[in-house]
């Protein structure tokens, strides 16, 4: 068997592994939560006022033990959640019963990916190109400069800089709006309107994921190109005295690049988790705000569905970098074929 295809194969075998291993634990850990989802549902008609008869109590509970999949022993309901996952059923909300997990997550989802995916991308572009400029010409002031932005950036915590720029951009100049992703009355369309509403309202919290992940990645690549231009193959290229324009390019940036390619997969996958503090601080209607609401009402199918779709998309996104890493790195193909 070729090296490359026995490399394949046993990248897919753990992607099967981990994904197996993540929705399990995603399975297992609500279990252990001291709520009973049928007697919060049965205890909320009651609390409405509506008598139900004994006969009646039970058939209802039933019914609810077959819709939320709670009927048979723990092997039944562990295999019937793994295959309703595999096909992305997570079940009905408790919450919002009896709305579907998956329609529930798919409003939200579009949001997320609204704000982090444009976001960490620009954040990324601008770091990088930031961080790989004051790592090769780190004695200039402008590079110390843009360093000491990063490092007084990057330790602050999120949420002190979220209020800060709250209190600065809806409070003392009130230039943003504090809450919502679009202006009120609003219907989703693709119409000049809508999407200027949904810009102007997304700006504040789409500014300060910038700021706070653009500190990162300037840090990270600037480290990165420090080291580089320490190897020997640069200090070669430099006594040759090649144009600096083509050693930055092709001697430093392409090999700092694939340590970064790789981060930012790996950012992008978190998506799919949601931005909790971001998305609760302004109200923005994404995965973050509806995995809060499922923490905070003990809603365990719902926080069941974010955190398998969050499992299945970091693995998957491992799985792609495994598999696009040897097309980028010499290195990679070269530790395949001694396996």
């Amino acid at each position: 068997m070729k090296a490359s295809v026995r490399y394949i194969i046993s990248r897919i075998v753990s992607y099967i592994i981990t994904v197996w291993i993540g929705l399990t634990i995603c399975f297992i850990l609500p279990r252990f939560v001291p709520i009973d989802p049928i007697t919060v549902i049965l205890s909320r008609v009651t609390a409405m006022g509506a008598y139900m008869d004994p006969e009646t109590y039970q058939k209802m509970r039933e019914t609810l033990l077959h819709i939320f999949g709670l009927e048979g022993s723990f092997q039944e309901q562990y295999f019937s959640f793994l295959s309703k996952a595999i096909t992305g059923d997570f079940g009905i909300s408790i919450t919002v019963f009896p709305s579907k997990v998956n329609d529930l997550i798919a409003r939200a989802l579009p949001w997320t990916i609204l704000l982090l995916a444009t976001t960490t991308l620009i954040s990324w572009i601008f770091g990088n190109i930031i961080g790989l400029l004051a790592g090769y010409y780190r004695d200039r002031k402008i590079s110390k400069a843009l360093q000491f932005f990063a490092i007084s950036v990057y330790p602050i915590p999120y949420y002190v800089m979220a209020l800060i720029f709250v209190f600065i951009f809806c409070y003392l100049f009130r230039i943003f709006p504090l809450l919502g992703s679009k202006g009120i009355g609003f219907e989703v369309s693709l119409s000049f309107e809508f999407i200027s509403s949904v810009i102007y309202h997304s700006f504040l919290p789409a500014l300060t994921l910038f700021v706070i992940n653009l500190g990162w990645w300037i840090l990270s690549m600037r480290a990165l190109t420090i080291n580089i231009s320490e190897e020997d193959y640069v200090k070669f290229a430099e006594i040759k005295g090649l144009d600096k324009r083509i050693i930055l390019n092709k001697y430093i940036f392409r090999n700092a690049l694939l340590p970064q390619i790789t981060q930012l997969t790996m950012a992008l996958s978190t998506i799919f988790s949601g931005a909790i503090l971001t998305e609760f601080i302004f109200s923005y209607p994404g995965l973050g705000q509806l995995l809060w609401m499922a923490v905070s009402s003990s809603d365990i199918y719902l926080l069941m569905g974010i955190t398998s779709l969050s499992v299945i998309a970091v693995s998957t996104a491992a799985l792609v970098i495994d598999l696009i890493y040897p097309l980028l790195d010499p290195r990679i193909r070269y530790e395949a074929k001694q396996i």
